[in-house]
């Protein structure tokens, strides 16, 4: 059975600092930030290359949002009320 964890739990495993999974993954450092917080789901090519810096496949990998998503309802203020 594949053992699945976080990129967060992969890097603390490996001790890997974020600076250097940017550096291996050779991705944008916002990216990557919002990726082990949990607030970004990467595309397949991103999975892809962090997975590769982690020295894991991306299937050993949760992607998901950590973060609860929150959907915001109405028009906004600009439209003079929200229903």
């Amino acid at each position: 059975m594949t053992r699945v964890n976080t990129v967060a739990g992969w890097m603390a495993e490996r001790g890997l600092s974020l600076e250097a999974l940017i550096e291996a993954a050779a991705l944008e450092e916002r990216v990557v930030r919002a990726i082990t917080q949990g607030q970004y789901t990467p595309s397949p090519e991103q999975r892809r290359r962090l997975a590769a810096a982690l020295g894991v496949s991306p299937e050993e990998v949760a992607w998901d949002h950590q973060v609860e998503v929150v959907h915001v309802y109405g028009h906004g203020p600009q439209f003079g009320r929200s229903p």
